[in-house]
């Protein structure tokens, strides 16, 4: 990743604390972007923006539930204060809750919905507002939403996940087109990301070979690698690198697509 291509800007991330969100986050501070990291994880989310400040970047960290609207407005005003600015999110913040379909509950879909879509959703609101002309920030830029390979795929026992990250494909490509026809100067794109060997990739694989779907862990994880063209798991700094191009001036005509970087497993 060469240094420099996000030089200026002011960055939030969400679920940054730990796994995907803060390679992402690491990433950005890599390419020159001040960072904010939001997560219910205060104490980690702190340890995280503290690793990137000694790097010489500027970071912070808010507290930020994405499924609550008012905390949304004192993160992202946090961000505009504390970083001078704001104009990248990443919407990275989510939970994967395994069932077969015959034995899934009402509040496991709810709970994913919430955090997945709604919260989601609101991030996009909140960038909107600040990004736009006349906004807090006001100076446009870029919104990254984290969906899944799984809105892509058919695999057993995702069904609920892969419907919110099917929900957020689709908030990405209309959020893309109210904001360049409305003139917000926002760019709205998404990546598929590839199962990855993070605290939540493997929880994945451990309740898979729980629900008979695989004989073991290892089991779960080489039957997704089977289904991969090129052989492997994601690694977090390959999805973090999309992310940066994503949000940076060579992307500058791309808005409303979603990226894989899944090796190749959702064609």
């Amino acid at each position: 990743m060469s240094g420099g291509r996000l030089i200026g800007r002011k960055a939030l991330v969400t679920g940054g604390a730990r796994g995907i969100g803060e390679a992402i986050a690491m990433a950005l501070a890599s390419a020159g972007a001040s960072v904010m990291i939001t997560d219910i994880l205060a104490d980690l989310g702190k340890e995280t923006a503290a690793k990137i400040g000694k790097s010489g970047v500027k970071a912070g960290f808010a507290e930020l539930n994405v499924t609550d609207d008012a905390q949304w407005e004192k993160a992202v005003a946090a961000t505009v204060s504390e970083l001078g600015g704001y104009d990248i999110l990443i919407n990275n913040a989510g939970i994967e809750l395994t069932s077969l379909l015959i034995d899934i509950k009402a509040e496991d879909m709810r709970r994913m919905c919430d955090v997945n879509i709604v919260g989601t959703g609101l991030g996009m609101k909140h960038a909107f507002r600040a990004m736009k002309p006349g906004g807090a920030a006001g100076k446009g830029g870029a919104v990254v939403n984290i969906s899944s390979v799984a809105a892509t795929i058919a695999y057993p026992s995702i069904a609920g996940y892969s419907a919110t990250k099917s929900a957020v494909d689709r908030m990405t490509r209309i959020g893309a087109m109210e904001a360049g026809k409305l003139g917000y100067g926002v760019r709205v794109n998404c990546i598929y990301p590839g199962l990855a060997p993070t605290e939540m990739g493997m929880k994945l694989a451990t309740d898979i070979a729980a629900l008979g779907l695989a004989a073991d862990v290892n089991a779960a994880v080489a039957s997704v690698i089977e289904q991969t063209p090129l052989g492997r798991l994601a690694e977090i700094s390959e999805i973090a690198d999309a992310a940066v191009f994503l949000c940076s001036d060579e992307a500058r005509f791309i808005t409303g697509i979603g990226l894989p970087v899944d090796g190749g497993m959702g064609t």
